[in-house]
């Protein structure tokens, strides 16, 4: 760096020294005394016979530089050599500009010692001592701020390489400023915050299966034992009606189970189109009722989904307004506002409290009321039915009664494709 911007310098000055003699040449006829420069620079001009017109005293009595002169089209040129025979060096630089043309041209040539490799000694020395200075210090500024920055990251490693399954209450450190380490510890924390309710959420899930699964084994193994203990005392038609009412328990919770699973790995049958309005015939049919259910359609409500989820959702809603209704249960189906079909489940039972109306949906959660009705029941119809409306991007919700009657009021809200219209 240091040698370009010495030849560079050097060869500006040249070409400055060399410009001024054309211009004496433009103004009339030079001698040698007009290429007397104040740092002794060598300069020479010929003619195109290479006949020496003018020299410096430093060049006097010296021969025609052996230098080509600028070519046709170019009033200038610059070069390095090192075959010249004039003093003050080995190697020079050189710049020849050309005045006129034809046989009144003149070639002025402007001369100087080349600079060697280190031209500036000094100026090299201190480069060659402050920059590996400049670059250690750089280097240990980079390595400090590395460390400083990358502070918080270890820490927050090292609290997630100790965080356990057992203690997942546990938070990293979020550093005090706002930048990308500190939106990372935030979102590590919300992670965990999402893994630790996940966590929670499975245990109290198993807990409440362990607890449902005992209750139909218990019955079990109790109608069993007493059997065997006294065959006589027993009647086998009671005992086999328990057993196998226990057994329908067990089973139900083992299905119900199973669509959960389902559900939670999104294994869902292929979508069709289905006829909401016959699909629920089907399930008010499919078995004796001990409330009158009345299904209510102006038509064919079509919805596309898969049919077996869509037909345990209407299922599981059914059964829940039968258990609890008094009497009654209405369905009623149609199409509203933005392609979506309207499924109405309604029952002239006691109805749901507000407050309790998000927990029905809950998992194994059963009111004091249902538990009285239907000491059988899972716990998990709700639950599946929601589950089975938001897999097919619908919702399921309760509201009161249009008519202010009591009872409950299930809204099933699925998309679907607008009526067809003659």
């Amino acid at each position: 760096m240091v040698y370009r911007q010495e030849s560079h310098h050097r060869t500006q000055h040249l070409a400055r020294e060399a410009r001024r003699v054309v211009e004496l040449i433009h103004r009339g006829p030079v001698t040698g005394d007009d290429l007397v420069t104040a740092d002794r620079t060598l300069i020479q001009v010929v003619d195109p016979q290479r006949r020496i017109v003018a020299a410096s005293p430093g060049m006097r009595g010296r021969p025609p530089v052996n230098f080509d002169p600028p070519v046709q089209g170019d009033d200038r040129r610059d070069g390095r050599t090192c075959s010249l025979d004039v003093p003050g060096g080995r190697c020079f630089q050189v710049v020849a500009f050309r005045s006129g043309s034809g046989d009144s041209a003149r070639y002025v040539y402007s001369i100087g010692p080349a600079p060697g490799m280190v031209p500036r000694p000094g100026t090299a020395a201190l480069l060659a001592l402050t920059i590996p200075l400049i670059s250690g210090l750089v280097g240990f500024a980079t390595w400090v701020a590395a460390g400083r920055t990358l502070r918080p990251v270890t820490k927050i490693r090292q609290e997630l390489d100790e965080i356990t399954a057992t203690d997942l209450e546990r938070r990293v450190p979020v550093p005090g400023r706002t930048d990308e380490i500190g939106r990372l510890a935030t979102s590590v924390n919300a992670t965990l915050d999402r893994l630790e309710g996940a966590v929670a959420k499975q245990r109290g899930f198993v807990s409440d299966v362990s607890h449902e699964l005992r209750s139909p084994l218990t019955g079990l193994r109790m109608e069993l034992e007493l059997a065997l203990d006294d065959p006589g005392a027993t009647d086998l038609r009671d005992t086999l009606a328990a057993t196998l009412k226990n057994a329908e328990r067990l089973q139900a919770v083992l299905e119900d189970l199973l669509a959960l699973a389902r559900l939670d790995a999104r294994e869902t049958s292929p979508a069709e189109p289905v006829d909401l309005h016959e699909l629920t015939d089907q399930e008010v049919l499919r078995r004796p009722r001990r409330a009158r259910v009345t299904v209510v359609a102006d038509g064919p409500v079509i919805v596309r989904g898969g049919r077996l989820e869509l037909g345990r959702l209407l299922t599981n809603l059914i059964d829940n307004a039968d258990r609890h209704a008094d009497s009654t249960v209405s369905v009623v189906l149609r199409y509203v506002p933005d392609d979506r079909a309207s499924v109405e489940v309604v029952d002239d039972g006691t109805g749901i409290a507000p407050e309790d109306r998000e927990r029905v949906f809950e998992r194994f959660t059963r009111l004091a009321e249902g538990r009285h009705r239907d000491a059988g029941g899972t716990g998990l119809g709700l639950a599946i039915a929601r589950d089975i409306a938001h897999a097919q991007h619908g919702s399921l919700t309760i509201t009161d009664r249009d008519d202010g009657e009591r009872g409950a009021r299930f809204v099933l809200i699925l998309p679907c494709e607008p009526p067809a219209t003659d």
